[in-house]
Formats: C-alpha cells, structure tokens, sequence
C-alpha cells in the first residue's frame, strides 16, 4: 500500500483486533438476545443460534426500531435527498445553481432506488439498535447493472475499525470471507501466490480469510488486500488501490468520551432483556408442572418409577396396602410472575421506544395528533438524527457523487457546505422543517396585524422563496424575481394564507 509497508499495516490490524475484543463479550450477549439471526458467532445457516431463549420482546423491538429509523430517515421510493445551494450564495448564483444540482440530486435518488440499498440498510439498522455499531459497505456496481451502486450490510463481528485522536474513525479493517474460487473474481490473478492458485485449482470451495484495509491517506484513502496467512505461514497482498471516498461507512448509536465503539438501546435494556427471559423461562417450567403434575409414591420394592408412563388408560401396580402414586401440591403463582414480566417488557420497549415511534393503535388520528407525534418522534430521534447526518448521511452522499461524477453522469462539484449542501428531506427532516416554517408563519401573521408598517418590514417575495426551499418544492415551480412592476403585487395575507393551509396539510 502506498505510503504503509506491510509490516506496519499488519501492526495496526493487531491492534484494532485487541481493541474490539473487549467489546465482543457484550456484543454476544447483545446479539443472542436480541438479534439471533445476525449472530457474530456465524452460525450454520438455517440452523437456530440460540436455544435458550423464551421471551421474544427484545427481537421484535429491535426489528420495529430498525423499521422506525428506516421509515423516518430514508423511507424507500420517496425523495429523501436533494442538493442545494448553500446559505450566502447570491440570488444570481443560485439561479445558475438549483437546476444544476436539482438535476443531480434526482440522478443520485434514482440510482439509490435501483440498488439494494434500502435492504442493505435495514439491517445495518439492526446492527445499530442491536451494538451500537453498524457498517455499510458502499462500492461501484459493474458497468451495465441496474444501478450504479452497489451496497453490502457487513456484520459487526466482521469489521476492526482504526481509531484517531479522540475516538474519530479514519480507516477499516474488513474480514472478507470468501471461496478460494472467488478470489479469481474480487482479485487480480497475477497476485495470488503460486500456491493459492494450485489450492484455487485443487479446491475451489475451500474458504479462505482475506482481509481489506482502507486507511485515511495524505489525499483520500488507500486500499490493500492482504492474506494474513498466506501459503509459507507469511502475510500476502493480493491487491492494492486508491479511494477518493471511504467505500466503508460506521455510524454509531451513542458513543462513550474516547470510545470508538458505539453503544446501544439493548445495552441499556440489557438486564431486563436477561431478566425477562429468565422469568419467562421458569414460568413455562412452572407451567409445564401445572399441566403433568408433580407425584410421590411409597418405595415398596413393587412401584418403578421409572417405568411408569403418565397416560390416558395406562395401569400402574402398587403393593397391596401402599398409598401408590398421589399428587403433590405445587406453590406456582402464576399472577405474581405476570406482573413481573409486564413491568420488564414494558421497560424493554421503552428503551428501545417501540411505543413511542412504534405504529399507533387505536381510531385514526387527527391532525393535531399527527402533528404532536411528529414532534415527538423528532425530539427522540433528534441525537441520534445528529450523528447519522455526520456519519452516514453526508459521507454517503459525498461517496455517491463521486462515483457518478467519475461516471460522468453528473457535473463535477464539491459537497463542502460553502457552495453546495445536501438537504435531507426525510420524514424526520421535513418535520423539523416544517417546526421552522411554523415559526416564520408566526412572525408573519404578527408583522399583519402591525398594519401598513409592519408589512413594509416583510420582504414577501424573499419569504415565499425561502418557505418554497423548506418546504422542499422542486425549483422550476418558483418563478425567478422580477421586478414589482411586472407582475401583481404579492399581498402578506395570502402568503400566510396559503403557505400555512401547505404546510397544515403535511402529515
């Protein structure tokens, strides 16, 4: 790799291992009681990972959290992205800008919809209820697919991150477990070591562990592919290359001061999860006494207790004059350990907020209702909103651009928030969006009941250009300025009137 010898790159590899091993003892625990399926311990397929399990309330929230985040931040087949010019860019230059890069943002939504990205991402929101930690791995589709990108959900048990100064990632070490075949396919064959290539030929099912680094480089990121145990007991590279983006995206949950590991919902939750499952586990066993029943008989030498079969018409001897088998009297409380469990699942859930962004039950709600649990779930998630823009927003769309602008399918320009800006227009986006155009509605219907004075104040046609951009309204519905002589004159009260009926109807 260039600029790091391999030696170096196998130092740091080891130390981002040690690293994560002090976090995987919790993560089993996380993953196999509330995640079985994803388990890190890589289960046969098909097979159950967990046996001992007997309270489903942790897995179904985490699955409704994944399902919440996906539907609050990147709904699928919606327009949850835009680009935009950024604040302080002129008027003239944003009449040069909107169409350009209106036209650009829908290129990348549309290639986002044709991909698997919205699977993909799903269950990296599993991980992220799950540890705290998830990873997205976002590469280039070969030319003629569908889409232009292609996405992969890598488990957390597969990913060593590389720490900076204060817990910031700067680079990944990825576990890449494949077919001694499929090396041929992912890696230049002219790499491969003379005995690798005899083993491809040999035994082409034959797994192998190859690990790829992408590590932080004096101008975007370097990219080796190495065989940790190669043939001869040595390491050996089989790729190398250059990324102007990171194909690896970590974002995190909650993260702790100098961790580099986030931490989760089920963490917090965790000893109820381990408490309601034991709960309902001697429930069952108790209820499993209840339904055959507990029996004492006399040791007479006549009586087997072994041989004795529980059964509708079964004949059991006894010795003349022994009391033979009669029931024994269990002190199960059955109400005593529903009360209990009530108490713990519904701590569970709320931990993992199922009731409150988990879907509504009961008669349809008004608009008000709707309004307040919007703001509700926005005041929730308005954190964890905050990380994922820095973490897996912004890196996302700055690594879709570039591979597009490579592609030359969109004009080359800089995501750096001076000049251009993503806008998120998700649900949880447009909700707090709308909270601000509530705001201006506010100080608008103030500055009318000022009079002629206070609408003087009131730049109406700045207003209605800036509610249209908060409102997400596509650039060719909003007419250019022009002089006040050229058109009718735009009145206060129907700005007001208007934008907010808009803005009302939104859900």
């Amino acid at each position: 790799m260039p600029g790091t010898a391999l030696p170096e790159l196998l130092a740091r590899f080891r130390t981002a291992a040690e690293r994560r091993a002090a976090w995987d003892g919790l993560w089993r625990d996380c993953y196999a009681y509330a995640l079985p399926q994803r388990d890190g311990a890589r289960t046969t397929p098909g097979a159950q990972p967990v046996d001992s399990m007997y309270d489903g309330t942790a897995p179904d929230a985490v699955e409704q959290l994944a399902a919440s985040l996906l539907a609050e931040l990147m709904p699928p087949w919606s327009d949850w992205l835009a680009l935009e010019p950024a604040v302080g860019v002129s008027d003239d230059e944003i009449a040069v800008l909107a169409p350009t890069l209106e036209e650009a943002g829908r290129r990348a939504l549309v290639q986002f919809h044709r991909s698997n990205f919205a699977v993909e991402l799903h269950q990296c929101f599993l991980d992220l209820a799950c540890v705290g930690t998830a990873t997205l791995a976002f590469e280039e589709a070969p030319t003629g697919d569908a889409s232009a990108f292609r996405f992969t959900a890598v488990p957390a048990s597969d990913v060593f991150v590389d720490a900076g100064p204060g817990g910031q990632v700067r680079g990944h070490f990825r576990v890449n477990r494949l077919r001694a075949a499929d090396l041929l396919t992912r890696y230049p064959a002219g790499r491969l070591p003379e005995p690798m290539q005899k083993a491809i030929t040999d035994e082409p099912a034959r797994p192998v562990q190859v690990v790829e680094a992408v590590l932080a480089a004096a101008s975007g990121y370097a990219y080796t592919a190495f065989l940790p145990d190669g043939p001869g007991g040595g390491a050996h590279v089989v790729d190398e290359g250059h990324f102007q983006t990171s194909p690896f995206l970590t974002f995190r949950w909650n993260k702790g001061a100098g961790e580099v590991y986030g931490r989760s919902p089920v963490m917090t939750a965790l000893p109820d999860i381990k408490t309601a499952n034991k709960v309902v586990e001697l429930v069952l066993k108790n209820a499993s006494m209840a339904v055959t029943g507990m029996w004492q008989a006399d040791d007479d030498g006549v009586l087997n207790p072994h041989n004795i079969r529980l059964v509708p018409g079964a004949i059991i001897p006894k010795a003349p004059g022994s009391g033979g088998l009669t029931p024994l009297s269990t002190p199960g409380r059955f109400d005593v350990s529903e009360l209990v469990l009530n108490d713990l699942r519904a701590r569970i859930r709320h931990a993992l907020l199922v009731n409150r962004l988990g879907p509504t039950q009961g008669p349809r709600m008004t608009a008000t209702e709707i309004l307040e649990r919007t703001a509700e779930s926005a005041r929730l998630l308005g954190a964890i909103y905050g990380r994922l823009q820095a973490e897996l927003i912004d890196p996302l769309l700055r690594r879709a651009l570039a591979i597009l602008v490579r592609r030359g399918e969109v004009e080359p320009f800089v995501l750096d928030r001076r000049v251009v800006e993503p806008r998120h227009q998700g649900p949880l986006a447009r909700a707090q969006a709308r909270s601000d155009v509530q705001h201006v509605l506010l100080w608008l219907e103030q500055a009318r009941q000022l009079g002629p004075a206070g609408a003087e104040v009131v730049d109406q046609a700045a207003v209605a250009r800036w509610l249209a951009r908060r409102l997400g309204v596509p650039a060719e519905l909003v007419r250019d300025p022009e002089p006040a002589a050229a058109g009718p004159e735009l009145w206060l009260g129907d700005v007001v009137e208007a934008i907010g009926a808009a803005a009302g109807e939104a859900p």
